[in-house]
């Protein structure tokens, strides 16, 4: 990670020092650092909105754009899907220089023009948002591998709630021990599920107490080729042999991913 952002980690934790108001969820060499600050906004009726925002900071930030998930219990969906769009847009604006308590107080004065906007919708302003996270990032298809699900049957349904409010396609494949995602959609809506993939509480432990997932690991990520298939939905598949989970991949046009990152899985 940059100078410049450690130092920018270092007086966020000094200026979101209240209790909960800052929490790093993980630190990676590779994948860059997550965390988590709570902070407040005036929504439409003039009372503060409480905001859960989350940023990924790649290893190569600020010369690139963090990841941003946007949560609050008094926000709808869209809304919520939204006010991230908009941060990520005032972002590019300050690419290359440290920017999380910028856009921090940027949503702070913000929330209640963009909700009201959201409420008065023009079609310009809705056609904005699209078009925008169709140009800026095409299709793209992510590979993720996990080592294990304690809880299946609720990890699987989160999975797909997910995969369903982010507009995600693929398949969520079961062979022998192995587990994968394959995601495919808008890579801002991929991001975002890497998110909530790290942050939530998703499975339980060996003593059955939640967790969050740590034992995740991307194996691949990139636009969609001519050659890969488009999933139209997300299913949830078992696979009875390692011939039968290849036939998925061949079909999909994803031969060459699956002789180079899925065999090594098999022990």
């Amino acid at each position: 990670m940059a100078e410049p952002a450690r130092e920018e980690l270092s007086a966020l934790a000094a200026i979101f020092c209240g209790p909960d108001e800052w929490e790093v969820l993980s630190r990676s060499e590779t994948d860059g650092t997550v965390f988590r600050i709570l902070t407040k906004a005036e929504g439409l009726t003039g009372a503060d909105v409480p905001l859960e925002l989350v940023f990924h900071l790649p290893v190569n930030y600020p010369s690139c754009l963090p990841g941003i998930s946007v949560h609050s219990k008094h926000l709808t969906r869209a809304q919520s899907m939204t006010v991230k769009e908009k941060l990520l847009k005032q972002a590019e604006n300050l690419l290359s220089e440290p920017m999380i308590h910028e856009l921090v107080l940027w949503i702070q004065q913000n929330l209640r023009h963009i909700l009201n906007q959201l409420e008065t919708g023009s079609g310009s302003e809705k056609c904005t948002f699209a078009t925008g996270m169709t140009v800026e990032d095409g299709l793209w298809i992510t590979l993720l591998h996990l080592d294990h699900m304690r809880a299946k049957t609720k990890y699987v349904k989160t999975v797909e709630k997910w995969a369903s409010d982010l507009k995600l396609t693929g398949r969520l494949m079961f062979m022998g021990k192995i587990i994968l995602i394959l995601l495919q959609g808008d890579r801002s809506n991929i991001k975002e599920y890497l998110i909530l993939q790290k942050t939530s509480k998703v499975d339980v432990d060996s003593s059955g107490k939640k967790c969050k997932e740590k034992m995740i690991s991307v194996l691949f990520e990139t636009k969609v080729q001519t050659e890969h298939k488009r999933f139209l939905a997300f299913e949830v598949k078992e696979y009875s042999s390692l011939d039968e989970l290849q036939k998925e991949f061949e079909t999909a046009g994803l031969k060459k991913l699956f002789s180079e990152f899925v065999l090594g899985l098999v022990k």
